[in-house]
């Protein structure tokens, strides 16, 4: 293996490893923070749990040089040289209250922090659901492993978007979505001949995870009040795009792939439109 391969396979087990504790971590820590992250928004105390925890672990790996995260202003560098991570410790804090589904994203790149996601070599997602699952995307495939404390079984080899789509989620309040946005969603909705599901938690992690397992589209699009969406390029629109563009679906920011989106600081918003290439590409056409 080279040296980035085998410092990728290290942070993948630091983070299935990690995620054990998360995930337990997460019982007394459903209250919300003193401060608030960098974009604003108030943070949940396991927001702040989980960060600290990616940044300790991740801190000892041979070959990893930097940590980034939603939850800090500034990246954390541990060496001169190596691969960067970024990391969206836990995705969907506010689903913490009502007990429903979040996760934790994390992208790994060949460059300092900010980039492009064309420096990634790899990403993945852990989904703390009825069973805790990573998805990890790397060397041009997709990897489904189920995680029980730190320990990873292979679900699914080669995972690829289904070619039928049968879902969709859309983020943002509706009266706040641009008139383009709001006509394309409206076309999909009543498509009998899609007749699409909707497929909507309030976790983006959740959402992504349904349409590359069932096949459609999950969009957090610009709205009015936000041009530029609500979610960040470094922490989820890169990684997340990474892995469905491995798993042969697009990703788009409205025109162009969100892998091809140069950032100009690390906290970056994007919008974020992601599944079955030929949806992605009747929102684009609707939209651009």
């Amino acid at each position: 293996m080279t040296d980035t391969t085998s410092a990728v396979e290290r942070v993948v087990a630091t983070v299935a490893q990690t995620a054990s504790d998360i995930h337990h971590g997460l019982v007394d820590r459903r209250v919300t923070a003193d401060g608030e992250n960098p974009s604003g928004e108030t943070q949940f105390e396991a927001d702040v749990f989980a960060d600290e925890l990616l940044a300790d672990q991740l801190s000892s790996i041979d070959g990893v040089a930097q940590y980034a995260s939603e939850e800090r202003a500034d990246p954390v560098d541990f060496a001169p040289d190596g691969l960067a991570v970024a990391a969206d410790p836990v995705d969907g804090t506010s689903n913490l209250p009502s007990n429903n589904t979040m996760g934790t994203v994390f992208g790994i790149y060949d460059a300092s922090l900010p980039a492009p996601g064309t420096a990634l070599v790899a990403a993945g997602y852990v989904l703390y659901g009825p069973l805790t699952t990573m998805m990890v995307a790397h060397d041009g495939t997709v990897t489904e492993y189920a995680l029980v404390d730190g320990d990873r079984t292979v679900i699914r080899d080669d995972v690829t978007i289904p070619a039928t789509p049968t879902v969709y989620g859309f983020g943002g309040r509706v009266p706040t979505w641009i008139d383009d946005f709001h006509e394309f969603a409206r076309g999909i909705e009543t498509d009998d001949e899609l007749a699409l599901e909707c497929h909507y938690s309030g976790a983006m992690i959740n959402d992504v995870n349904q349409v590359l397992t069932k096949g459609g589209i999950f969009a957090y699009p610009a709205l009015e009040n936000s041009p530029n969406g609500k979610l960040r390029l470094q922490f989820e629109g890169n990684p997340i795009g990474y892995i469905i563009e491995t798993a042969g679906g697009r990703s788009s920011d409205g025109s162009r792939s969100i892998l091809d989106v140069e950032p100009t600081d690390l906290h970056d918003r994007v919008p974020l439109h992601v599944g079955n290439p030929e949806l992605v590409e009747r929102l684009e056409a609707a939209i651009g």
